[in-house]
């Protein structure tokens, strides 16, 4: 699995027009699941989302997680974090999961965001959407769950 995390002072979700999901403070969670992923994935991925110390304290470091100033989730499904483009310049999502396999998946992280403590809003899996956020800082951290696999150089 793969997210791309901006942390926000607002974000939101339309599909035709009509907003779907808002949050204040909070993670905007682009999610995409690759062919590889099960359910450990989500939850790994969830617990490193949550517990991302991204949000400034009193001395101005980044050093709180979303929980702890209060914060929400909002998450996006998008395929096209899987996009290939090393040959032609058109991308190939063959790494991407089909959607019977990715929205059980896309649920798996919701809920497990949930239970860490998180409100947690959504887009609509598999619609247009439209997008709209205010990137605090900005910050936006991209997680792998492959990459979290790999040991840390010494």
């Amino acid at each position: 699995m793969r997210a791309v995390v901006q942390r926000v002072s607002r974000a939101c979700v339309r599909v035709d027009g009509q907003e779907q999901a808002t949050i204040g403070k909070g993670l905007l969670v682009l999610l995409g699941i690759s062919v590889r992923d099960g359910a450990d994935e989500a939850r790994l991925l969830a617990r490193r989302v949550a517990g991302l110390r991204i949000f400034d304290d009193a001395a101005g470091r980044m050093n709180l997680d979303a929980a702890a100033v209060g914060g929400s989730v909002l998450c996006v499904s998008q395929f096209t974090l899987y996009g290939d483009v090393r040959r032609g310049k058109r991308p190939s999502f063959e790494a991407a999961a089909p959607a019977e396999q990715a929205l059980p998946l896309y649920e798996a992280f919701i809920r497990a965001i949930l239970a860490l403590g998180l409100p947690c809003e959504r887009g609509v899996f598999g619609a247009a959407m439209q997008v709209e956020l205010v990137n605090d800082g900005p910050v936006t951290i991209v997680i792998d769950t492959d990459d979290l696999a790999r040991p840390r150089r010494a």
